[in-house]
């Protein structure tokens, strides 16, 4: 059972980090098509976002991996 729970957290983290950067960074691609004047600074938030939800299946791995040896 805890190999079960630990790949549903996994599969579900990878899910939902895959979704959340690609909703991001369409949307910064959508306003660099706007306003070409400000996509450096879009560019730099957005590599702050996108690190930021990449945390998040790094923290399910890790915890993944407290379910499944403890």
């Amino acid at each position: 059972m805890k190999e079960l729970a630990a790949g549903i957290a996994a599969g579900l983290a990878a899910l939902a980090a895959s979704y959340g950067n690609g909703h991001v960074i369409s949307k910064t691609l959508e306003g660099m098509a706007r306003q070409p004047e400000v996509s450096k600074d879009l560019r730099s938030t957005m590599f702050i976002g996108v690190g930021l939800i990449e945390a998040v299946p790094i923290l399910a791995i890790a915890i993944s991996f407290v379910i499944l040896f403890s």
